[in-house]
């Protein structure tokens, strides 16, 4: 706050854009451009401009800004079912990004996803100004929304397929899926079971598709795939199945909360993780370290993928192409749920 003085007494007020001209010694037009356009600004002289900008607790004023600059600042994201691990990483982590870059994000978070959800969202966020917008779009249903949206607005989407008209940022999904199958099989077991997550979410067929693929490329018995809903519930519901089947010995999880379930399922039932079934999870949700057994699963990098994600918007707005997809690959993390096999 900076003191103003009227009729012989002090009080304070907002630091303006001249208090801050007359600390570092310069125009206001070369603080709103060391501000704004700071390429255009000397460095020793952008130097002492922030140094009062941070004496005196400046604010620049955000309407004032866009003016200037023609940009907002903030950007806008879709989000869909953000109570689910994933989605709730994925938007944390690009809230960060956008933070460490002096964005503010406003968020239109969807009960469904499809192309006239998609484009109510995008409506609301326009409406408040954004510069670009992300959409989180994990399922199939949204690819359509994605292929209708108005070309003047930069967009990137995260996690919705490669077959869509703008820039995406995804989880090689298909590949965590293998790192967790060949884990299993090069610890001796015959064959992995597969429980899945919903059909109509792209994570999920990709999780589908890349354990398929290394069973059948051994040669190995495919079994069926039972199909769960993301919850501890569905996993221990779907658990209870094959904890009953001598020879299943190998689980592989589509997330680390079905896995919750699966793993009570099998101890209600008398199976030892791993000594008669080696389970493997995919997320690495913060508790996975502290299930009983320790959790060996899938770590997906969500700071890489918000990063990512930025970083495609930002160059979207400056007005670069998008370019090919941006694949950030996974990590498997072994821990003690998984084990030799014993004949």
């Amino acid at each position: 706050m900076t003191p103003s003085f009227e009729d012989g007494r002090a009080r304070t007020r907002p630091a303006v854009l001249d208090d801050v001209a007359a600390l570092a010694g310069v125009s206001a037009m070369t603080v709103s451009r060391a501000l704004n356009t700071p390429d255009r600004v000397r460095p020793e002289t952008r130097a002492r401009v922030l140094a009062a900008v941070s004496e005196l607790g400046y604010r620049p004023n955000s309407a004032a800004r866009q003016l200037v600059t023609g940009r907002s600042r903030v950007l806008g994201v879709v989000s869909f079912d953000t109570t689910l691990y994933g989605p709730a990483s994925t938007l944390y982590a690009i809230e960060q990004a956008a933070r460490q870059n002096d964005y503010v994000v406003n968020i239109a978070s969807l009960g469904v996803l499809n192309r006239r959800s998609i484009g109510e969202g995008v409506d609301r966020l326009r409406a408040q100004s954004v510069d670009g917008i992300i959409i989180v779009a994990p399922h199939e249903s949204a690819a359509e929304g994605l292929c209708h949206l108005s070309p003047d607005l930069p967009v990137v989407a995260v996690d919705a397929g490669e077959d869509i008209p703008v820039p995406v940022v995804m989880v090689d999904q298909r590949g965590g899926a293998v790192r967790a199958t060949r884990h299993l099989l090069s610890l001796g077991h015959e064959t992995v079971w597969h429980l899945s997550g919903p059909a109509n979410w792209i994570d999920a067929r990709g999780r589908v598709e890349g354990w398929r693929s290394v069973l059948e490329a051994e040669g190995r018995p495919v079994p069926e795939v039972p199909v769960g809903d993301w919850s501890a519930h569905s996993g221990y519901q779907l658990g209870k199945r094959l904890a009953i089947d001598p020879s299943v010995t190998a689980i592989f999880v589509a997330n680390d909360q079905m896995t919750l379930g699966v793993l009570r399922a099998l101890r209600e039932a008398g199976r030892r993780v791993p000594e008669d079934i080696s389970v493997v999870g995919f997320d690495d949700v913060p508790e996975a370290a502290y299930f009983w057994p320790p959790l060996t699963t899938v770590r997906q990098n969500f700071g890489e993928v918000g990063r990512h994600a930025f970083q495609l918007l930002q160059g979207r707005i400056e007005g670069a192409s998008g370019g090919g997809p941006r694949i950030v690959e996974p990590e498997l993390v072994v821990r003690e749920s998984t084990g030799p096999v014993r004949h």
